[in-house]
């Protein structure tokens, strides 16, 4: 019988900080890196995920899914891949390495890594795309999998099945629908902070002919830059296309208000983590203090209570999912379901290595059996190291098209994997070498 024979994690880095690509107000520098993990079998079979951080630190994370893992080692596959619900418990309620969270930061990622890869596994079984396979799930199998320990008081399993079968009714011709045109995109990467005035204005202007109809730009440095910045981006992509604005937790409430209203004349979209996203009740002060401009957040939101304080306390008007931040499949799809019973749109973040590929898949089963909705709904979009994935993603038009290939998307080239595993692999040695010859001639 089949079982869980290894759990290989390897430390994955690339060196994005050279050209500033990623940078904002609190992540200045980073290089996009990956801790990615291969779940396989005695039979041969694969299952492949990842942790996106932005650098140092990522040693921490591969550990962490390491020492999870032993839980997988020797266990039956598919009394895994079938109970993906406990498979999940197994290892987010674990009565021992739980206390290193709970459920939150490096430990739950951890989890999180190692549920993904299980449905990755499922996925390539059944030869679809994660996103299909969730969508042809029975509603009560999917429901099965939901952890509703702290959300109940929210979010009922009955709720959460009604929510599911109603998503039912028409899904087919949203499938189909889906696979002709896509999902609605929106595009960074014109606007990391480190980037020069000419290269926001020229990435922007692209932006445009490429089809995006919004773009974000990084904020919460120098309130002088913020102001020229976006009045240089508000004139390259003119009125009618929607600028969102990010300041990655940077500011205090009040500091936030007052930054946003400084903004207003050029129309800001949403402001983007305007604040800690562990402060609930600044988020609704926020809220209230910058209408009509929306409020986002979601990408370091730790769990789906968080998400569920959120949503309760009005503070947000957009939630945005991240594919590796929280625990896995599983409870991304409890913050789909909370987001559904309360009406507020999701628009994921994918802004980091991989976290295209990934939490795609989860706006298209939106769309196809759940919300049904694309009203103010897209997905982030940045054009970094996507030629590493198997299956990269693909944006045509400013519309991510529907990923076709069986799995989750985390799969990367082997070349990539063995090229960029820090600090050994040949990418960072001669990353250092140049970067020494740089020093030398200077």
């Amino acid at each position: 019988m089949s079982h869980i024979s290894s759990v290989r994690v390897r430390d994955v880095r690339f060196p994005t900080s050279r050209q500033l690509d990623g940078s904002d107000a609190v992540n200045v520098a980073p290089d996009y890196s990956a801790a990615h993990v291969t779940v396989s079998t005695s039979e041969g079979e694969s299952g492949q995920a990842l942790v996106f951080t932005c650098g140092r630190g990522n040693e921490v994370v591969a550990a962490a899914i390491r020492s999870y893992g032993a839980l997988l080692t020797g266990r039956g596959t598919n009394s895994l891949v079938h109970d993906l619900g406990r498979a999940s418990r197994l290892l987010v309620h674990d009565a021992q390495l739980r206390w290193l969270g709970p459920e939150k930061g490096v430990s739950h990622m951890a989890c999180g890594a190692l549920v993904n890869a299980l449905w990755d596994l499922r996925a390539r079984r059944e030869s679809k795309p994660l996103w299909l396979l969730l969508s042809r799930m029975a509603p009560e199998e999917l429901v099965d999998t939901v952890d509703f320990t702290h959300i109940r008081d929210t979010l009922t399993r009955q709720e959460a099945l009604d929510l599911l079968r109603a998503g039912q009714e028409g899904k087919e011709e949203r499938i189909a629908e889906l696979r002709r045109e896509g999902y609605p995109a929106y595009t960074t990467t014109p606007g990391w902070l480190g980037y020069s005035d000419e290269k926001l204005v020229r990435l922007s202007r692209q932006a445009v002919a490429d089809g995006f109809g919004m773009i974000k730009l990084k904020v919460g440095g120098d309130p002088a830059d913020d102001h020229r910045r976006l009045r240089l981006a508000r004139e390259a992509v003119g009125p009618d296309v929607r600028i969102s604005i990010d300041a990655n937790q940077r500011w205090e409430s009040d500091e936030a208000v007052e930054q946003v209203r400084a903004l207003a004349e050029f129309d800001p979209w949403w402001i983007e983590e305007p604040t800690s996203t562990d402060d609930v009740l600044g988020h609704a002060d926020i809220r209230r203090g910058v209408g009509p401009v929306k409020v986002a957040t979601g990408e370091a939101v730790a769990n789906r209570i968080v998400f569920k304080q959120l949503l309760r306390a009005e503070a947000i008007d957009v939630m945005q999912i991240d594919a590796t931040r929280v625990a896995g499949v599983n409870e991304n799809l409890a913050n789909l379901l909370l987001a559904a019973k309360f009406g507020v749109p999701v628009c994921p973040h994918a802004g980091g290595v991989g976290l295209c590929e990934l939490v795609q898949h989860f706006s298209f089963f939106d769309y196809a059996a759940l919300s049904g909705s694309m009203q103010e709904r897209t997905i982030e979009f940045v054009d970094h190291l996507h030629e590493h994935f198997t299956d990269p993603v693909r944006v045509v038009g400013g519309r991510y098209a529907a990923p076709s290939a069986p799995g989750i998307g985390a799969r990367m080239h082997e070349d990539s994997l063995a090229t960029w595993e820090f600090p050994d692999g040949d990418g960072w040695r001669r990353d250092r070498n140049g970067t020494r010859q740089e020093e030398v001639t200077r």
